[in-house]
C-alpha cells in the first residue's frame, strides 16, 4: 500500500464501530482515495461537461470511438457457482431488522442497500458495515426495543449478499484524508471488502457488489482498477470481486457493451434500474423541450416503447457477452388490512415479472418478502430445470439510438393530480430522509431516493417547459406554489398537524423539495443538498 497520510474520521459515537473502523482497515481505504480520488474528480467533471453539450444539442448517439468493442466477438468471465441463479433478488437497507428479514426470505440474492435505500446519516453507514460483518459470518440478530426477537432460521441457506455501495458523485463528509473527504464509493467498497472479502471466499462465496449511477464505460473502468488494485493487495485472486451494474442512466444505456468490456474479469450483468432510468432522462433533457417531457410518473410503464428499446437492448447485450440481465423492482408492500388492493397489486406485479421472464431477464428485484414467492414462482415457470437464460439469445432485438430516445412516443397524460402526488411523495420522502430512513413506505409503495428524484425532476421540468396539463392548467411556480401548500396542509390531516408542527423535520423537508424543485439552476442529486442537512443535525 502507499503511506496512508493523515486520515481522520469525526463522525458521532457508533455502537461497535471500533470492530470495522479499525486501522487496518481505514489505511486500506486511504489508500484507495490516495490512488482514485483524483480520478473519479476527473470523471465527474466528464459528466458536466456532456450534460453541458446535451444542453446545448438534445442528442445522443452510440460512440463511434468503441465501435470495435461492440462489434468484438467477447465475453466476461462465466458467472461463479453462487450467482449462477438469480431468479429473485430482494433489496432493501442494512438496517438489523431489515437485513434479517431479507435473509430470512427465501430470495437468492440480497441487494444490501448502502446507497439509495439508505440515507447516511453516520450511525446508518457504520452501523451498515457492523451489520453486513455480522450478516456475511450468519450472527446477525436483533432484539426491537418491544423485546421481539429475530434471527436466522438457517444460517447456512441466506441469500447471497451483494452489498450497493454509494454513487461515484456522494463524499463521505466523516472521513477526510489530507483534509478532504473521501470518496463514499471507496469508503463503503472498502470497509466491506477488507473486513469480509477472505471469509466470503472461504465460504464458497465472494465479494459481489451491484455498482450504481454509473454514466459511462470510463466509470466502469476506474471499478476495474479499483477492483483489481484491492484484490493484489489483501492477496485475493484476481477476479474474485463480480459486479453487477445498474444501467439506470440514459447515457449508460448506449454504453452497455463498453461497461460490460471494461469490467469482463470482473462482471456478473446488468439490471434494469429503471426509476433513476426515469429520472436521468428527465434531468439530462430537462431543458431540450416538449418532445423530452414526460407524462405522469406512474403513467410510465415497461411497455412505453422508448423503456421497451431500453430493457430488450439490456438483455441482449447482457447474454450476448454471457452476463446476467437482472429486471427491475417491484415496490409494493402488501397491505395486512386491504385484501383486494393487495390481489390488485399482486395482479400487477405477475405481469410485470412475467414480462421480464419472457424477454429472457435471468431473475428481478422486490422490495418485500411476500412478493419473493411470487418472483419465483414465475421465473421458475420459464426457467424449469435451468438456473438462468444465458443461453437464451436475443438476435431478434435491434434498437437504435432513436428507439432510446422516442420519449415523445410514451403514452399518458399530464394532470393536476400528477403534480400533487409528486409533490406529496417527494416531502414525504426527504423527511424519512432526513429522520434516518432511507426506504419509506408511501401508499403502500417502497419509495426511495430514485422515485423522490423523478418526482422534483418532473415538476422542475413541468414548471421549466410550461407543461399545460390535462386540466388546462399551465405549470407555473405559482401553480406548484399553491400545489405544495395544499398538499402539506393535507399531510398535516393525514398525520396529524400536531406531528408536523412537533417536528420541525416537516418544513426541512418541505423548504428542500422546493428548493430542488424550482430552483433555477438544476440540482443533480436531491440527496447532495439533503446531506448537507443531515450533517447539520448531526453536528447540531
Amino acid at each position: 500500500m502507499s503511506a496512508p497520510g493523515p486520515l481522520t474520521v469525526d463522525g458521532p459515537a457508533v455502537d461497535r464501530s471500533e470492530q470495522v473502523l479499525t486501522q487496518e482497515a481505514l489505511e486500506f481505504v486511504a489508500d484507495l482515495q490516495r490512488r482514485f480520488g483524483a480520478r473519479r474528480d476527473e470523471l465527474l467533471q466528464a459528466r458536466r461537461t456532456r450534460r453541458e453539450a446535451l444542453s446545448r444539442e438534445p442528442v445522443l448517439d452510440f460512440l463511434p470511438e468503441t465501435a470495435e468493442v461492440r462489434a468484438g466477438d467477447w465475453t466476461v468471465a462465466p458467472p461463479p457457482p453462487a450467482l449462477t441463479d438469480r431468479r429473485v433478488e430482494i433489496t432493501g437497507p442494512t438496517d438489523r431488522k431489515m437485513a434479517i428479514n431479507a435473509l430470512n426470505s427465501g430470495a437468492r440474492v440480497w441487494l444490501a442497500d448502502l446507497e439509495d435505500a439508505n440515507t447516511p446519516h453516520w450511525a446508518n453507514v457504520v452501523g451498515g458495515q457492523v451489520n453486513l460483518y455480522d450478516a456475511v459470518r450468519g450472527t446477525i440478530a436483533f432484539t426491537s426495543p418491544q423485546g421481539k426477537k429475530y434471527a436466522l432460521r438457517d444460517a447456512s441457506a441466506t441469500p447471497v449478499i451483494v452489498p450497493r455501495p454509494r454513487g461515484w458523485h456522494f463524499d463521505e463528509a466523516h472521513v477526510t484524508l489530507d483534509g478532504n473527504p473521501v470518496v463514499a464509493a471507496l469508503f463503503d467498497f472498502g470497509l466491506y471488502f477488507f473486513h469480509n472479502a477472505a471469509e466470503l471466499v472461504s465460504q464458497g462465496r465472494g465479494p459481489y457488489f451491484y455498482l450504481p449511477k454509473m454514466e459511462s464505460h470510463l466509470e466502469a473502468r476506474l471499478w476495474d482498477d479499483v477492483f483489481t488494485h484491492a484484490e493484489r493487495t489483501l492477496g485475493i485472486e484476481h477476479g474474485t470481486i463480480r459486479a453487477t451494474v445498474l444501467i439506470e442512466t440514459i447515457t449508460a444505456a448506449f454504453e452497455m457493451d463498453e461497461i460490460l468490456y471494461e469490467l469482463r474479469d470482473h462482471a456478473a450483468g446488468l439490471n434494469a434500474g429503471r426509476w433513476d432510468y426515469l429520472f436521468s432522462i428527465i434531468k439530462n433533457f430537462r431543458d431540450a423541450g416538449p418532445d423530452f417531457t414526460l407524462p405522469d410518473r406512474n403513467a410510465v410503464t415497461m411497455a412505453a416503447p422508448m423503456m421497451k428499446a431500453y430493457s430488450e437492448l439490456l438483455v441482449k447485450t447482457c447474454h450476448r457477452r454471457g452476463a446476467m440481465a437482472i429486471g427491475g423492482m417491484a415496490a409494493f408492500i402488501p397491505s395486512r388490512r386491504d385484501a383486494e388492493a393487495n390481489e390488485r397489486a399482486f395482479a400487477k406485479v405477475r405481469e410485470d415479472k412475467t414480462r421480464e421472464a419472457r424477454a429472457g431477464f435471468d431473475g428481478s428485484w422486490v422490495a418485500h418478502p411476500d412478493l419473493v414467492p411470487i418472483c419465483a414462482e414465475i421465473f421458475g415457470e420459464t426457467l424449469g430445470d435451468a438456473d438462468n437464460q444465458l443461453g437464451r439469445q436475443r438476435d431478434d432485438v435491434e434498437v437504435a439510438a432513436a428507439d432510446l430516445l422516442a420519449v415523445s412516443q410514451t403514452p399518458g397524460a399530464r394532470t393536476l393530480e400528477g403534480l400533487r402526488e409528486n409533490v406529496t411523495i417527494g416531502i414525504q420522502y426527504v423527511h424519512a430522509w432526513l429522520s434516518g430512513n432511507g426506504a419509506a413506505g408511501i401508499n403502500n409503495l417502497m419509495e426511495d431516493a430514485a422515485t423522490a428524484e423523478i418526482s422534483r425532476s418532473q415538476v422542475w421540468q413541468w414548471m421549466t417547459n410550461g407543461v399545460v396539463l390535462e386540466s388546462g392548467e399551465t405549470v407555473t411556480r405559482e401553480l406548484v406554489e399553491r400545489v405544495v401548500e395544499e398538499q402539506f396542509a393535507a399531510l398535516g390531516a393525514t398525520v396529524g398537524s400536531d406531528v408536523v408542527e412537533a417536528d420541525p423535520l416537516w418544513d426541512r423537508a418541505r423548504e428542500l423539495f422546493v428548493t430542488t424543485a424550482v430552483a433555477q439552476d438544476f440540482p443533480d442529486f436531491l440527496t447532495l443538498p439533503a446531506y448537507e442537512e443531515v450533517l447539520r443535525l448531526e453536528r447540531a
